[in-house]
């Protein structure tokens, strides 16, 4: 595993996203990450995302762009810290607890993006797996530690619905063109 930092979309994954441009969902707004691989990923959908900067991915300060068991033989105790406790932040950037508040006072403030009516509002964003998984354990109220335990692929549809309060979450929806038979 790497802390990816603001890496590029890669080859196969423009490739997936070009494919499934077909399948992807409309929606009253459409906003994005700020990473360089967001960005990509939505061009590569054909979306005009807005840039959402409580959408960006993790911070992981000096960690970004290394990887896990790079980081793990340097500093053991700091990624145990990290992994054990949601307030830890040894790498300098930014804790599991300031992720999901970030990512969920954004989620219960959407309903006021751009004047709209909360009820009929639908948001699409692209945006990287640690935001997905934050707005999820914050959606469903969850233990922050539960953010581990959640996987999100690449491409993958998580869908909340609901409002502030009282969220329901349909996870994982690959986004795949259609089969031809």
């Amino acid at each position: 595993a790497r802390f990816d930092g603001d890496a590029p979309l890669d080859r196969a994954g423009e490739r997936a996203a070009r494919a499934a441009a077909s399948v992807v969902p409309g929606a009253g707004l459409v906003l994005g990450g700020p990473s360089q691989r967001c960005r990509e990923t939505a061009a590569a959908l054909g979306l005009a995302a807005r840039h959402e900067p409580a959408l960006t991915g993790w911070d992981l300060g000096r960690w970004s762009g290394r990887r896990l068991d790079e980081v793990g033989a340097a500093e053991p105790a700091a990624v145990a810290a990290w992994i054990g406790d949601p307030s830890a932040a040894p790498h300098g950037g930014e804790s599991l607890r300031e992720l999901v508040e970030r990512v969920g006072g954004w989620l219960d403030g959407v309903g006021g993006e751009a004047g709209a009516d909360r009820d009929a509002l639908s948001v699409l964003a692209v945006v990287e797996p640690s935001v997905v998984r934050a707005a999820v354990v914050h959606g469903l109220a969850l233990p922050l530690e539960a953010f581990w335990r959640l996987d999100v692929a690449p491409l993958a549809l998580t869908e909340l619905s609901g409002r502030s309060g009282r969220w329901n979450v349909r996870l994982g929806r690959p986004l795949t063109a259609p089969q031809e038979l």
